[in-house]
């Protein structure tokens, strides 16, 4: 099999294209699908987007953020507010394949929780359960999702340099740069997720599908 290759794309066909690689894969249950990537507003709106897509070709898409299955604040914060390595496991992992994954797996009742925890208010955020159809997509979008054994039918990553992540972090939020930093080292996700797309430049983005 010829190794695959980067597709340069205009930036407003992104999401298209991503949903049309999504759309047709059906595991027999909800497909789950992991939008993974350090830059949060990218991602978030590629999810959307993509979400969008789906739908309009006749595909429920649920959309599940990821910062809404953080771990208490007395956990996050215990090593400081700005503790890089602590916030590598940020994320309630267990909470996330519990209450989401697994339900949306295959013998899961398909009832899952849209949210968990506000990390806001740090407080339960009391939703209430959701059915999920058989047919639908489940997006769960945010950063460091990849490496961590969770049960993702697929999974996209969107891929930035340590020069224009570091460019494009807000200030006060430079302390997670180093966890990044890991987590590209450790887990390899451009290396390792079905779909990748590079977008060093926002303005000429590529994408590679090993799908």
């Amino acid at each position: 099999m010829p190794s695959p290759v980067w597709r340069p794309l205009p930036p407003e066909a992104l999401a298209e294209v991503v949903a049309e690689l999504i759309g047709p894969r059906d595991p027999g249950h909800p497909l789950r699908v992991a939008m993974d990537g350090a830059d949060a507003w990218e991602v978030e709106l590629l999810t959307r987007l993509a979400g969008r897509w789906i739908a309009a070709a006749g595909r429920p898409a649920i959309r599940v953020q990821s910062r809404f299955f953080l771990r208490p604040r007395s956990l996050r914060y215990e090593h400081g507010r700005a503790d890089p390595d602590s916030y590598y496991d940020w994320l309630d992992v267990e909470a996330l394949r519990r209450e989401v994954l697994d339900p949306l797996g295959d013998g899961g009742s398909g009832r899952f929780l849209p949210t968990l925890w506000d990390p806001v208010s740090d407080r339960a955020t009391r939703a209430a359960y959701d059915l999920a159809p058989g047919n639908a997509v489940v997006l769960v979008d945010g950063p460091l999702l990849l490496g961590r054994g969770l049960p993702f039918d697929l999974t996209v990553h969107v891929s930035v340099g340590p020069g224009a992540l570091a460019r494009r972090t807000p200030a006060e939020e430079a302390w997670t740069l180093p966890a990044v930093a890991r987590y590209v080292a450790d887990v390899d996700p451009a290396g390792t997720a079905d779909v990748v797309i590079r977008t060093d430049d926002q303005q000429h983005p590529a994408l590679l599908s090993r799908l």
